[in-house]
């Protein structure tokens, strides 16, 4: 019982990682060039990845050529273009809004697997994701006046970093080889980094003139291991020691933690419209996290369907 509590305080920590970086990113975002600082991120996430994939495994995970260009496409959909889709929202709508959207993963995975691979939803999944857009929607329903009809572009363009980062989980099915999340995750970072290496050295030029305060740097730096590395082990070390179910609602906490932390750092208020759509996704994630309640032979569940928002989701 103590190793399972240990568990889920693992994976509730990850997802207030998660949380956070979307006040971070919307700070980033309106201070720094999106692709160096994407770069940065990626590079200090791989400086910690790397080495630790390497004493935890042995060696360095080498991969097939089919299976380096699956996680090229994964990196390319669920690094770069959610990254980028995800701070250019930032930059157009409220913090709040885009942590109640960007909390929709899980549903636009049932919904993309139900359009593009014939997997026919069952009715708790509809009810699932029925919850998770009414939720989307109410943040929707009239864009805050701070930031103007610029809102509906921005959640736009977070709901379109949804849409990529869901690609990334079912792009992962095609990956046939054996690969530990830890090596994925590592893998996935490292790419990461080379997609955004050529733009963020060409945005090297647009940084402020002053260069990086030391506020900057710690974002970065927060970004890149807290929110990357940090979050990818503490979510490893707990997902395989509790069952999916009590995973997938743990992945609630996230919307909460984005919440809590927007008011903090970027001080946005937090108005009926948001804790309404909050309602709605975390109702829509309880619901699809129950799917996996039924037991294998044996009585294991299985985590491989969990689908965790943000970030972490890259390693399943």
């Amino acid at each position: 019982m103590h190793a399972r509590t240990f568990a889920v305080a693992a994976l509730v920590a990850a997802m207030i990682l998660v949380g956070s970086s979307v006040a971070v990113g919307r700070i980033l975002a309106t201070t720094l060039p999106i692709h160096f600082a994407s770069m940065v991120r990626f590079a200090l996430a791989s400086l910690v990845l790397v080495p630790l994939t390497i004493v935890m495994e042995g060696r360095f995970p080498k991969i097939a050529p089919r299976t380096l260009g699956i996680l090229t496409a994964q990196s390319l959909c669920g690094s770069f273009l959610f990254t980028v889709c995800l701070l250019e929202g930032l930059r157009l709508t409220g913090a709040a809004d885009a942590g109640v959207v960007a909390a929709a993963t899980p549903a636009m995975v049932a919904l993309l697997g139900w359009l593009l691979f014939h997997e026919r939803p069952n009715r708790r999944a509809v009810i699932g994701i029925a919850a998770t857009v009414a939720g989307v929607a109410a943040v929707n329903a009239a864009p805050s006046s701070a930031h103007g009809t610029s809102a509906l572009l921005g959640n736009g363009l977070v709901c379109l970093a949804v849409v990529f980062e869901a690609a990334f989980l079912l792009l992962r099915r095609a990956v046939d080889e054996p690969l530990s999340p830890l090596a994925a995750a590592m893998w996935v970072s490292l790419l990461g980094f080379f997609l955004f290496l050529i733009p963020g050295i060409w945005q090297m030029g647009a940084l402020p003139a002053g260069g990086l305060t030391p506020w900057d740097m710690a974002e970065l730096v927060y970004y890149g291991l807290g929110v990357t590395a940090v979050a990818y082990i503490l979510w490893f070390y707990g997902v395989v020691r509790v069952e999916a179910a009590t995973a997938g609602v743990v992945t609630g906490v996230m919307p909460v933690a984005a919440l809590a932390f927007v008011a903090w750092l970027c001080g946005e208020g937090i108005g009926a419209r948001q804790l309404a759509g909050c309602a709605g996704v975390l109702a829509g994630i309880a619901i699809l996290s129950g799917m996996g309640r039924k037991k294998r032979p044996g009585g294991n569940l299985s985590c491989r369907k969990v689908l965790p928002p943000g970030p972490l989701s890259k390693d399943f």
